[in-house]
Formats: structure tokens, C-alpha cells, sequence
């Protein structure tokens, strides 16, 4: 398969392979470069307690990666000219020759992973930063979502010696660009597959539109996936903070309340035909829950399972019947004699029908 390389005429190829001469010779303290770099990245998550990345790598390009990134050409500025180098002058250009990969669970985690890099001014100046789905977002249409961040180091002794071998007759100033690209896992996986593919396969001949197609596809897939993932995320530190006695847990037990910690916790037990919870809330209070925690205690997964065995409910409960059944489940005669009518009276259809259930919850309990 042809290369860039290959399509270029005598005096580009002269160029290119100056320039590659040069980067091979340097390689090794670039690689240093990239090593320092990596180790403060990821020395500065250690000690932080906002951002926990699952991974930071590194990279320095290889030699024949460099060599075949500098072989682009760009089309005639005229028509019948000839095409140009795109990077005729590439140490000067080029700031992916030291490439560093930060990656994140969720997509919420690249903006506290960026804004915590950029923080650092005594180490990194940041000189750019693009999210590279913006412009997927606004145009309709998928790709993979990355954040690039242009990082420029300062005083760094790494650089300096690489600047050292660079050109010894220069002043070294430990100054030196290098990107740093921060995405999920998802994206990371992603953007793997499509650059092995798409970018690294340099023969046109090869290529097919159901390629772009099936990418664009599961990048669509793969948006949807991160999006359930982060309302899984933001569904689960919700109900934490259920449990925390002196913050959301701690909130008193309105009716308002007790309908948004049931559609939180049980979003699929929610038929209820009007949006009034006042009888769940006289419920609670009647055994003298009076904070978020209670419920959110009384609402477990494992007994509101017993209790859908125990009493064999012919059709799936509303949450004030559920509630109610729990609420018999754990305090027995108790629950009748403070939600029911009185004993002596004329009529007493909930009294009757709690002590049949009760009998139900009671059997069920001795097989």
C-alpha cells in the first residue's frame, strides 16, 4: 500500500528526511520528556481528592509514525500547482510528538480532570483547549467526545536536556508543547478502533462508506451508553445521600419528599393516579418517621421482595398499598392498631382487610 511518504517528489522527500534524521537522534530524550510529564500527571491525581482518572498514559510518536505524519501534503494553493508539505517545519509545529492520555469513567470526569491540570500554572501553561465533539454537537451528526488540552511545561529539566540535544548552541529554557487528550473509557476504546482503521489504513482502495456509516452508528451508541451511565452515576450518589443523617437524609418526611425519595429508589412502583402523597406521609409518621433516612431504611430491596411473596399480589401495587404492605411487614398488630379503625367500630373495612393480610404475612413466615 502506497504511503505519504511514497507520493512525495525528490526535494519533499530531502525535507522529510532532514527532519526525521534529527527526530530519531533526539527520540531518546524526548522519551525522558515524556516520562516526566507522565509521572507529574499522574503524582498530581494521586494526592487530589476531585479527580480519580482510571488511567494516565503516555506515548512519544515513533520514528515511523513521525515519518509518516510529516509526509502529508497539502493540496496546490493554485489549480495545476504542486501540493506542499503540510508540516514543513515540524519541531516547530507539531505538538503530538510527546502525546499523554488521561482516562476517565464518565464524561462529567473530563471537565474536573482539565480544570484540575490547568490549575497547575507553577508546572503547565495551558495554550489550548478544544472538546472535540463540539463540533459533532452542533452539526447533527457523531463522533467521539475528547477533550484536547495544549500544555506547555515550565522549567522543566527533562526539556532542557532535551533541548540540549536538540541544539546544543541554544539556550535551553525547559519550555515544550505537548498534548494531553482526556475522554471515558468508552471513547477511549472507540477512538482506538477508528484510528486503527480510518487513520492508519493508508491505502484508499481499501476503504468502504459502510466504514463511516457502521462509526458513525456506534458513536451514536456510544453516546447513549455514557449518558445512562452518568444517570446511573448521578442516581446512585442521590440515593447515598439518602443515608447521610446530617445532610439529605436528614430532611424531614413531607409529602413532597416521600414521592421524590420513591421515584428515586422505586421509579417502576409509581402508579399512582393523582400526585397526592399525603397518605403515605400520614403512614410513616404514624410509627414516627419523621426523616429521609427512615424511609429510605423501611424501602429495602430484599424485603420489599418478601413481602411481594408473602401476600401474592394479584396485580402489581401502587406505592400506597406497597408502602402499606411494608409498614404491616415490620410492625404487625402494631401497624393496624395505629393506621386502622378502632376495634368497636360500627365498620371497619381496613382493620379487616390488614388482619387478612397479616395472617398471609404470618404463614408465609412460618413455612
Amino acid at each position: 500500500m502506497a504511503t505519504n511518504y511514497d507520493r512525495l517528489d525528490a526535494g519533499q522527500r530531502a525535507i522529510v528526511d532532514a527532519s526525521v534524521e534529527t527526530y530519531a537522534r533526539v527520540r531518546p530524550a524526548l522519551k525522558a520528556v515524556t516520562s516526566d510529564v507522565l509521572h507529574t500527571l499522574r503524582d498530581m491525581f494521586k494526592d487530589s481528592e476531585e479527580a480519580d482518572p482510571l488511567f494516565v498514559t503516555g506515548r512519544t510518536k515513533t520514528v515511523e509514525s513521525f515519518k509518516e505524519k510529516i509526509s502529508r501534503l497539502d493540496p496546490p494553493s493554485e489549480p495545476g500547482g504542486t501540493p506542499t508539505l503540510k508540516f514543513p517545519d515540524p519541531f516547530r509545529i507539531l505538538n503530538d510528538m510527546v502525546g499523554v492520555r488521561v482516562i476517565t469513567r464518565l464524561p462529567r470526569d473530563n471537565a474536573i480532570a482539565a480544570n484540575l491540570i490547568k490549575r497547575q500554572r507553577d508546572i503547565f501553561d495551558c495554550r489550548g483547549d478544544r472538546e472535540k465533539a463540539i463540533g459533532s454537537i452542533e452539526s447533527g451528526t457523531y463522533g467521539y467526545s475528547s477533550r484536547h488540552l495544549i500544555l506547555r511545561t515550565l522549567q522543566n529539566d527533562a526539556v532542557k536536556a532535551y533541548q540540549a540535544v536538540f541544539n546544543p548552541e541554544l539556550p535551553s529554557n525547559g519550555s515544550y508543547f505537548f498534548e494531553c487528550q482526556i475522554r471515558t473509557i468508552f471513547a477511549h476504546a472507540w477512538s482506538e478502533i477508528e484510528h486503527d482503521i480510518r487513520f492508519k489504513s493508508s491505502d484508499p482502495r481499501a476503504w468502504s462508506p459502510q466504514f463511516d456509516r457502521q462509526f458513525t452508528a456506534t458513536a451514536a451508541m456510544l453516546e447513549v451508553v455514557e449518558k445512562e451511565f452518568a444517570e446511573l452515576h448521578e442516581r446512585y450518589e442521590k440515593v447515598r445521600s439518602f443515608w447521610n443523617e446530617a445532610g439529605e437524609g436528614g430532611q424531614p418526611l413531607t409529602p413532597d419528599r416521600i414521592r421524590d425519595v420513591w421515584q428515586t429508589l422505586l421509579p417502576h412502583v409509581d402508579r399512582k393516579v393523582d400526585d397526592d402523597w399525603g397518605w403515605a406521609a400520614e403512614l410513616v409518621a404514624a410509627h414516627g418517621f419523621t426523616h429521609t433516612w427512615q424511609l429510605v431504611e423501611l424501602l429495602d430491596a430484599e424485603r420489599i421482595t418478601e413481602v411481594r411473596k408473602a401476600l401474592d399480589h394479584r396485580y402489581s401495587p401502587g406505592p400506597d398499598r406497597l408502602l402499606d404492605d411494608l409498614l404491616l411487614w415490620r410492625f404487625g398488630r402494631d401497624h393496624i392498631d395505629l393506621t386502622a379503625e378502632p376495634a368497636e367500630s360500627p365498620v371497619h373495612p381496613r382493620r379487616d382487610s390488614l388482619q387478612r393480610r397479616l395472617k398471609q404475612i404470618e404463614r408465609y413466615r412460618l413455612n
